[in-house]
């Protein structure tokens, strides 16, 4: 197959993808620790906080990407589950930290290795956009504190399309936006479900960014486990 010749446009998913997430994440996790002082609360240790927020915000997150709560829910009560298990029950201090974490994590620039090479590598063949499920407001500050812009002509989120990957119908919007069809298209992503399948049920070819190598039984198009061997395929 001749990828240079098929493919015109290239889809890519930001968290995780290229935005090391849960790195950004632990030193926000730090800096709140500090701030709030949360060990006089009763939290022992800020591993012990993350690990418990963790657990919240996954549940939470799936509830808010299935549209079953809004984001201003989400972005609060993560925070607010997490404290009442060390037995602090603050809605006020809750939403405070809420406020901090949506404005200090984008500004934590933790991407993966070679994210920069490979858009660069890639904007020099292909078209390429960004399609994500984040915050509008957090995203756009990440893309700029990372300097991810100029790579990308559309930025589609998840709220600017009313729905969420794996969504048919976000993928349906970034190809509208973007005046590309399927055939042309590819998909990047690390979240075999919400980016890899999503993209496949609408027809558009994928790379799953596999970067831990777990074994999975779904057929895909490529998949690798790191960016620089996109460079190989595309």
């Amino acid at each position: 197959m001749n990828s240079e010749k098929k493919y015109k446009h290239i889809f890519i998913d930001l968290d995780r993808t290229l935005w090391d997430f849960e790195k950004s994440a632990t030193q926000t996790f730090e800096e709140i620790f500090e701030k709030y002082e949360l060990q006089k609360f009763g939290v022992s240790s800020v591993e012990l906080f993350t690990a418990t927020y963790k657990k919240h915000n996954d549940i939470l997150w799936a509830m808010y990407r299935d549209g079953e709560i809004i984001k201003e829910v989400l972005s609060v009560k993560r925070w607010f589950l997490t404290m009442q298990e060390f037995g602090i029950v603050d809605g006020e201090l809750a939403a405070l930290i809420a406020e901090d974490y949506i404005t200090l994590s984008p500004l934590k620039v933790n991407l993966f290795p070679y994210t920069h090479e490979i858009l660069s590598y890639l904007k020099q063949k292909y078209t390429l956009h960004l399609i994500t499920n984040g915050f509008e407001e957090v995203q756009q500050v990440k893309i700029d504190a990372s300097d991810l812009r100029k790579y990308f002509t559309e930025i589609i989120t998840s709220e600017m399309a009313g729905c969420k990957k794996p969504d048919s119908r976000i993928f349906e919007f970034a190809m509208d936006k973007a005046g590309v069809v399927a055939e042309e298209s590819m998909m990047i992503g690390d979240d075999l479900r919400v980016d890899i399948l999503g993209a496949k049920g609408v027809d558009i070819d994928q790379i799953f960014v596999n970067y831990d190598s777990e074994p999975h039984s779904e057929e895909i198009t490529f998949e690798v486990n790191n960016l620089k061997k996109i460079e190989e395929i595309l």
